[in-house]
């Protein structure tokens, strides 16, 4: 069952993303491209994100 949920969702999202103009898909790659990426999150995850919580946390 998990495997044909699987290839629905993946048929889905290649029919979405081909029904999507070009000049539209370009816009958007070039949107998120712009977006700010937090260097520490890029490459350690979510974890300097939950130890920078608990620090301020305990701060106030």
């Amino acid at each position: 069952m998990a495997n044909n949920d699987y290839v629905k969702y993946m048929t889905q999202r290649i029919v979405k993303y081909m029904d999507t103009p070009k000049d539209e898909r370009k816009k958007s790659k070039a949107e998120r491209q712009q977006e700010e990426i937090v260097v520490s999150n890029k490459w350690f995850g979510v974890l300097p994100f939950a130890f920078r919580l608990l620090i301020q946390k305990r701060k106030h």
